[in-house]
């Protein structure tokens, strides 16, 4: 949802009624990740996806239905032999997606979430996209100081124990369901299976879905290679930061889509940065120059970083990882290093190595196999979870 948020914002300070459809489960060879999102106004404008064209139709009609009667739906679109274009969810993947209409000012927790994301602050919201009638869509948005939004008055430790949960992921960058019994215990398959227990009776699942600020993409040496790795970096929605030691090449004009352009010698710059980076930042080391190269790649090997990358060619390779273990550097710590930098895709201009360097940066964030999909036949997606068990809409 958050590629939507300013356009919700607007919907929502106009005192516009919406409805959102928002991917809360995927299977197989789904087209969209959980948090994807299409939403249509009262007028019936439609923002976003959820399935890149397959779905859009029927959830437009569910987004309608929703604005209609008020009521929060869950719906599952699947796959089958016999009625494979139905809706057009073709490629056999499995979509559950949840559909809550929003009127401005009359759910606390969506109207707080709708102005956290439009502020930009950091916040997971947790809505309940399964569970009693009377809790389904209820939803509280968490932030590292407090929450805003309430569960009903019968259900103080299941709000308690989702809003640590939902901290919890939001600190992780994380988006996904939790499913939890009515006095806030994490749900077990024993538990699951017994419909009844509790209070509000059976199992309550929520949708989590944090919103963070970009991932960071640290791109050193002011090169031209460095120049396409930042437009595809930009374009892969990473917050881009080129740095380079020498201000003759370190400049916004030569590097116009980058987020910032910083003059200081790579390794002092990163030292700088330690309190925000995290598991989902991409360094890449492109000066292949042992001077900038060794001090950075000693310090950032040893950070609990996405990827770690460098340029040069398999001499330099060698080299420089001598150098590294002269520098202290263990072997483990040393085969965190991606080097040469990126996949074999015969690169040779600076467009087509940013493409190489990407790959390999998607492939290990996805757990891709690095091969072509023709010559493999197993499962397009490595990442996602499997959906929840129980009867499915077949499409």
């Amino acid at each position: 949802m958050q590629d939507i948020a300013e356009q919700l914002r607007a919907w929502h300070a106009a005192g516009r009624r919406f409805a959102v459809a928002t991917v809360v489960g995927v299977s197989g060879s789904a087209p969209r990740d959980p948090g994807a999102a299409l939403a249509v106004n009262d007028a019936g404008e439609a923002i976003g996806s959820v399935s890149g064209g397959c779905v859009e139709g029927a959830v437009y009609e569910l987004c309608q239905a929703a604005l209609e009667t008020g009521r929060p739906v869950l719906e599952r679109f699947g796959y089958s032999d016999e009625d494979a274009f139905a809706v057009g969810l073709t490629c056999g993947g499995v979509l559950e997606v949840f559909v809550q209409p929003v009127v401005p000012g009359g759910d606390a927790g969506l109207d707080a979430g709708i102005a956290h994301l439009g502020a930009g602050t950091p916040v997971a919201l947790a809505r309940v996209v399964d569970g009693p009638a009377g809790l389904l869509g209820a939803t509280v948005a968490v932030t590292g100081a407090g929450h805003d939004g309430s569960l009903p008055s019968l259900t103080g430790e299941l709000e308690r124990s989702v809003v640590a949960q939902a901290r919890a992921m939001l600190d992780a960058g994380r988006t996904g369901t939790v499913t939890l019994a009515p006095d806030g215990r994490p749900c077990t398959p024993a538990m699951s299976a017994d419909t009844s227990a509790g209070s509000v009776g059976g199992m309550v699942t929520f949708f989590v879905e944090s919103f963070v600020p970009k991932p960071r993409m640290l791109v050193f040496g002011a090169i031209d290679f460095a120049a396409a790795v930042v437009r595809i970096g930009t374009f892969l929605g990473y917050r881009v930061t080129v740095c380079d030691a020498r201000p003759v090449f370190a400049t916004a004009r030569r590097f116009p889509e980058a987020d910032e352009v910083v003059v200081d010698w790579p390794h002092r710059y990163l030292d700088s940065q330690l309190d925000r980076l995290d598991g989902r930042t991409v360094i890449c080391v492109l000066t292949h120059d042992a001077k900038f190269d060794i001090p950075l790649l000693e310090r950032a090997l040893r950070l609990p970083v996405g990827f770690v990358g460098a340029m040069g060619s398999r001499r330099t390779h060698l080299e420089r990882n001598a150098k590294l273990r002269e520098a202290g550097l263990t072997e483990p710590e040393i085969a965190l290093l991606h080097s040469p930098i990126g996949l074999d895709l015969g690169a040779r201009t600076p467009e087509e190595t940013a493409v190489a360097i990407a790959a390999e940066i998607v492939a290990g964030r996805r757990g891709g196999g690095c091969l072509p999909l023709s010559a493999g036949t197993g499962p397009i997606h490595h990442d996602l979870e499997r959906p929840r068990s129980g009867a499915f809409r077949v499409a």
